[in-house]
């Protein structure tokens, strides 16, 4: 494994990478045929509940998952946003970083990033050149033991490992895919483990009770590693505690060791306080909406000075407030268009719909919002529906471009014994769907009208490439 450490690249190197990314100059010509091959493996949802073979696939790579400092992230809402959050805070005190997250917006390379940049299509060829050779392997010991080949999250994972020890990187943030005690990323040695909220979701995987969802992602909790917990119901706080304290690890806690002391509304976000072990920090400008992205920050914040910082030490307050300032979250309640204000958000799940119309009704002041709606046939739809019906006037529900997504029709029917059937209307494809929105929203709404797109992640991706939103 490389062991020299270069400095994080600039802000005017990531600019660059930027610009020969976005005119093709990054490009590989096996690029289209490498992601094909990928994606034809077994999506995400097909799980293969073990770390045996990812674990086999490491050790003959090298074990590059060892190579960097690691902080792992589980959780039901905010994964996303909060790894993201570290990583950016851990890259303002000159650390290289890697960051890998999931699902993707428009295209897979923004999974794997490097100092806060996608791998190019150069590089991401490269990643899967150096784990090819192993992936054969364990592809042919799978074959001979009747189960399926690698998924195309192992492949991904695996790639991300390999290709943050090339680089080589000083930390990775890494979250986990579904899960935690058989995700195939828990197969790092976390410094710091973060666990956001845990909410019933994925029952067909996790359990069926919050305790069994609790208990598989504390999976990821670790002896020696210092576990962030942000404030979970009863029921999920208990089992999270128990496997912490069985692991003898030291537990950073939201409500007792750090959490939002203040909030108000800024321009373009929120203006915080965050209270940590290490102290006050005051004045945090956060351009992301809504009191979950708040908690978000103070989670994030807790599980930066648990890497960086001593016990009871604070990290340098100007940085933490340059690294706030510059956090984005793409498909996070994004504003992707004006005139009409065009939002588009992840929320696939109660809670997390829950919390996006809190934030909508908090931070925007628009005559009429009218929905675009799909979501995965697997998904408590109903409720989620009913979390978003008090912000909606009206409702489009269509189909994302994800084969998991219920029909339109169906769709329709829950929605119409929630919003009526007046207010709900059709249809088959994304971009009509977004444009029924607007039109009516523009109809009685005017210019203080607006469009909320909402329901799944794949449809927040698919209508970010509609209108064209550059990747992450």
């Amino acid at each position: 494994m490389p062991q020299d450490r270069r400095p994080p690249a600039t802000a005017a190197e990531r600019r660059q990478q930027r610009e020969r990314r976005a005119s093709g100059a990054d490009d590989d010509p096996r690029y289209a045929e490498v992601v094909a091959g990928i994606l034809g493996r077994n999506p995400e949802h097909r799980i293969h509940p073990t770390l045996e073979r990812v674990r086999e696939a490491c050790r003959l790579l090298g074990d590059p998952q060892l190579a960097y400092r690691v902080v792992h992230v589980a959780g039901t809402n905010g994964k996303t946003s909060t790894t993201r959050m570290v990583e950016r805070l851990v890259r303002e005190h000159d650390l290289r970083t890697g960051l890998f997250t999931s699902p993707h917006l428009s295209e897979v390379t923004e999974r794997i990033c490097v100092d806060g940049e996608p791998l190019t299509r150069a590089a991401f060829v490269r990643a899967w050149d150096d784990v090819e050779p192993v992936v054969a392997i364990v592809d042919e010991r799978a074959r001979e033991a009747g189960d399926p080949p690698l998924s195309f999250f192992e492949v991904l994972t695996l790639m991300a490992f390999a290709a943050f020890a090339d680089t080589p990187v000083d930390v990775a943030v890494v979250e986990t895919g579904l899960g935690g005690t058989w995700d195939v990323t828990n197969v790092v040695r976390p410094d710091v483990t973060v666990v956001t909220p845990v909410s019933m979701d994925h029952e067909a995987w996790l359990g069926s009770t919050l305790e069994e969802v609790a208990g598989n992602k504390a999976g990821i909790l670790k002896h020696g590693a210092t576990a962030v917990l942000a404030a979970q119901e009863e029921e999920a706080a208990a089992v999270l505690l128990a496997k912490a304290a069985a692991e003898r690890v030291t537990v950073v806690r939201e409500g007792r060791d750090f959490g939002v002391e203040s909030r108000s509304l800024a321009v373009g976000g929120q203006l915080l306080s965050l209270r940590t072990r290490g102290g006050l920090y005051t004045d945090v400008l956060l351009p992301l909406h809504g009191a979950h992205q708040a908690r978000n920050a103070a989670v994030a914040l807790s599980a930066a000075e648990a890497l960086i910082a001593l016990p009871g030490d604070p990290l340098v307050p100007g940085l933490v407030e340059a690294a706030f300032a510059d956090v984005t979250s793409p498909g996070r309640l994004e504003v992707v268009r004006t005139s009409p204000t065009v939002l588009v958000d992840s929320a696939h799940n109660p809670a997390g719909a829950r919390a996006l119309a809190e934030a909508v009704a908090e931070a925007f002041t628009l005559s009429r919002l009218v929905g675009v709606v799909a979501v995965a046939a697997d998904k408590d739809v109903e409720a989620v529906l009913a979390e978003l019906e008090p912000v909606l006037a009206e409702v489009v529900v269509t189909r994302s471009s994800t084969s998991r997504s219920l029909e339109p029709a169906e769709l329709a029917e829950v929605a119409e014994g929630v919003f009526g059937e007046d207010r709900v209307h059709v249809a088959e494809r994304v971009d009509e769907a977004l444009a029924t929105a607007v039109d009516l929203a523009e109809a009685e709404g005017g210019a203080q009208s607006g469009v909320l797109v909402a329901g799944s992640v794949v449809l927040a991706g698919d209508v970010r490439t509609l209108l064209r939103r550059p990747g992450p």
